[in-house]
């Protein structure tokens, strides 16, 4: 592509007839004729490598600060806007050739993105996904998540837009992370359906304040055509206030809801309730137990409803979907006793979890946790309270420390802990941790497996050392048959 049709108002004579063969940010990754746009990080500044990116083969240079290169440099305000236009421009705005869907919210995003599949595809659409756990259309796995953040950086994101539409996508559902929307990653993105979860504490690390991260996930509204809002939820509530977008369906329990969740019960297999829409009752079910899996399951039936679907076949492909990777995930160990593994890693997130446990659990709760480092620590005591309130007994343990030391975070989560009746111990090693849960654990009792969910890794310090939970309780079980 002819850079004066890449760059457009901010092509200069100088380059306008380059032909440019790619983008790259990372200046490793940079290929002959290509473009190198400086991202100032939070670890490091893109600025540093522009020389290393100019001997790699670049063509062009985009910049804010001042450089000094063998190479032509375009200048502008906001590389990391810039980016995101210059990849929508490169791959020829792909998102344009399906729908699209994006859900934002502390919790629930994940479970929704693939309730929302089972939608569509029981609808014989052809639907992928983008998101924590992966990136998919119909069975095929795209750009692995060991590469990438829940949602990907703007180039890597419309690469992954050009494949789906490759592969032949009519929708695509995914996640966008506060993160996302704050960098500028879905920058150029138009959403014909925005879905918002819901807000409780994370990422304060980052957002610094509550109403910061929330107008961090209100972006998305204006970038949508249509929303979606869980307005039982205070920051729902806001959202539907000061939203950009006018269509909005609120889903909820409270009878000022759009669609109303209501009589629901859960078992281990999942939740039967009732939906009420436009003044009728319709009878629903979804194989994930627990109140918080309806209102993720409402969240989705709102989301088909915007995409022009019926209530019917709505319920009918919500009928259809099975567990989600590390969500309320039962493992198999034919055993007396169950073991569940959920992504809990959130005051929220850890009480939900809990609570859902305890609606279904013959015996003791039993809550194995921590907390992940170089992230928003005043979380910690938080959550060390809910699973001392909540549990029979709980498990303090290493989550991803990462670089802090995983000593003290567990003494900031002991704090809270502390401050309970409940009865706890720290075992620091995740392994060891899981070996004490299992030894202790006797008939009809629920140990859960907080924090990692879909992940098969632990990071320590700045290495990341495969740790797939699963394994290791099959491991544990097999070294005492």
């Amino acid at each position: 592509m002819l850079a004066n049709e890449l760059f457009k108002s901010a092509c200069t004579d100088e380059i306008k007839n380059i032909n440019i063969t790619s983008i790259a940010y990372d200046s490793r990754k940079v290929k002959d004729g290509g473009v190198f746009v400086c991202i100032k990080g939070y670890e490091t500044d893109g600025h540093k490598y522009a020389q290393a990116a100019a001997k790699n083969g670049a063509a062009v240079i985009v910049a804010e600060d001042k450089i000094d290169v063998d190479v032509p440099v375009v200048y502008v305000d906001d590389t990391r806007r810039f980016l995101a236009e210059l990849s929508c421009t490169f791959y020829g705005n792909p998102s344009d050739k399906f729908r699209l869907i994006g859900i934002t919210g502390t919790n629930g995003k994940t479970t929704i993105t693939y309730l929302i599949k089972s939608i569509l595809e029981t609808a014989g659409k052809q639907v992928g996904i983008i998101g924590t756990n992966q990136n998919i259309i119909g069975d095929k796995v795209l750009l692995t998540k060991s590469t990438t953040p829940t949602t990907p950086n703007s180039l890597e994101l419309q690469q992954l837009f050009n494949e789906m539409v490759h592969y032949g996508a009519d929708y695509v559902v995914m996640e966008v992370s506060s993160h996302a929307l704050e960098l500028d990653r879905v920058y150029g993105c138009k959403y014909d359906v925005g879905v918002f979860t819901n807000l409780t504490q994370d990422h304060l690390d980052f957002h610094k304040t509550m109403e910061n991260y929330l107008n961090a996930k209100a972006k998305l509204f204006a970038m949508s055509a249509k929303g979606v809002v869980n307005y039982d939820d205070d920051g729902g509530k806001k959202i539907v206030q000061k939203a950009d977008c006018s269509d909005i369906i609120k889903v909820g329990m409270g009878s000022d809801c759009d669609i109303q969740a209501k009589n629901i019960t859960s078992t281990t297999r999942g939740s039967h309730f009732d939906i009420v829409y436009k003044d009728k009752e319709y009878p629903a079910w979804v194989g994930i137990p627990g109140e918080f899996s309806v209102y993720n399951a409402v969240c989705a039936i709102g989301a088909a409803i915007q995409l022009g679907i019926t209530i019917e076949d709505a319920i009918k492909g919500l009928s259809t979907a099975t567990g989600v990777v590390g969500r309320v995930e039962v493992v198999p160990t034919d055993t007396d006793y169950t073991v569940i593994i959920d992504y809990a890693h959130t005051p929220d997130g850890l009480e939900n979890v809990i609570k859902c446990v305890k609606g279904f659990a013959q015996g003791r709760v039993i809550t194995l946790f921590g907390c992940g480092g170089d992230r928003d620590n005043t979380k910690r005591p938080i959550m060390g309270k809910i699973a001392g309130e909540l549990s029979d007994f709980c498990i303090v343990t290493s989550d991803n420390p990462r670089t802090e030391n995983p000593e003290l975070i567990i003494d900031e989560i002991e704090e809270g802990i502390k401050n309970t009746s409940g009865e706890y111990i720290r075992i620091t090693d995740r392994r060891e941790a899981i070996a004490h849960a299992l030894d202790m654990a006797q008939k009809g009792d629920v140990i859960i497996l907080a924090g990692k969910g879909q992940e098969t890794y632990q990071i320590i310090g700045k290495e990341k050392f495969d740790f797939d939970e699963r394994i290791e309780v099959y491991k544990h079980l097999s070294s005492k048959a």
